[in-house]
């Protein structure tokens, strides 16, 4: 049987730490994820405009096999630097990938653009990335919140807002898989003339209010937000497992998550958004034969686990600026809504 871990987040995964950081000034922030351990990792992107550092390595075909964090930041372009602070704090750890006498830590790490959510971004005096990544680092450990935290704080999804989330799956033979989103799409992630999430089908334990079955469906057709949303977006994501992958089957686990993207936005992997997702072996576990049934499964519950990290992004998600929160706009879409509402 499988079911949610003891936390619902991605440190249901043995070995993983997260550490979030905000500039509630600038509406912005900063998600690292540490593995204890050096981790195998690898990235399939899918978005037209992605923000990534270091994602060349995680080929298959590249030389570095194991990777000491993942860096998601806000800011657009200026995020980036979040990265370059998360190399210099392992360092300071004695981690890294040893090349003779030296340590060099692999973050790779992606951003997505927040600019349009109406904080201060005077990028002489405010915020600086570089520290906000070194508070998430120093904090880190296996308890977060979800919604307007970390790389989440200034996030939306389409007309709503977005924010961080997370979701785990434990299986009886000991096989830990999760995800930990930052929700920004410039899609839907609710049906339409219904309120209902489209993660709804996947919502495990009440986890996102316990959302009402959808009615018949009022359309095929997507709309897209605002034209003043179109270009701010991107979706990130990592997925995790204890099993022992190679860096192939991490991309394979990887690509397969994407599945959960693509079911909980619609539109999903648009020309305006990066969606990117890194997957993550901590190799506490041996891979279950016959490998690639396992990897096979291990994606099938990868792809399940960020659909409902999505939703829960959105169903703890506070309004923010002009972005009205999905529990205050639809309490008549979930069991809880008069309770939270």
């Amino acid at each position: 049987m499988i079911q949610p871990g003891p936390r619902n987040l991605i440190t249901d995964v043995d070995g993983l730490a997260v550490g979030n950081a905000v500039d509630e000034r600038a509406r912005t922030g900063v998600t690292v994820v540490l593995p204890q351990d050096s981790a195998v990792a690898s990235v399939d992107v899918r978005g037209a405009a992605p923000g990534t550092r270091e994602t060349d390595l995680l080929d298959p075909t590249c030389m570095v096999e194991r990777i000491d964090g993942i860096c998601l930041s806000g800011g657009s372009v200026h995020g980036l630097a979040a990265g370059d602070a998360v190399v210099g704090w392992l360092h300071e750890q004695g981690r890294g990938f040893a090349l003779g006498s030296w340590r060099l830590p692999i973050v790779p790490g992606a951003i997505i653009f927040d600019l349009g959510i109406g904080g201060e971004t005077d990028w002489g005096r405010c915020p600086s990335y570089a520290d906000l990544a070194r508070v998430a680092c120093d904090g880190a450990g296996a308890d977060f919140p979800l919604g307007n935290v970390g790389a989440g704080m200034g996030a939306c999804a389409g007309r709503l807002k977005g924010g961080l989330g997370s979701a785990s799956a434990v299986a009886g033979d000991g096989l830990q898989v999760a995800a930990l989103v930052v929700a920004n799409p410039v899609g839907s992630v609710v049906m339409p003339g219904a309120g209902t999430l489209w993660s709804w089908a996947l919502e495990q334990q009440g986890e996102m209010g316990h959302q009402h079955p959808p009615g018949p469906a009022r359309g095929i057709e997507q709309e897209l937000p605002l034209e003043a949303r179109i270009g701010g977006n991107t979706t990130l994501a990592v997925v995790a497992t204890n099993a022992t992958l190679d860096k192939a089957q991490a991309k394979r686990v990887a690509m397969m998550a994407h599945d959960g993207m693509a079911r909980a936005i619609r539109p999903a992997h648009t020309p305006f958004d990066g969606d990117s997702i890194f997957a993550l072996s901590t190799t506490r576990m041996a891979l279950p034969q016959p490998a690639q049934m396992s990897v096979a499964r291990i994606g099938s519950i990868a792809a399940d686990c960020l659909t409902r990290a999505i939703g829960r992004a959105v169903f703890a998600a506070e309004p923010l600026g002009a972005f009205p929160g999905y529990r205050q706009s639809h309490a008549d879409a979930f069991a809880d809504g008069a309770k939270t509402g």
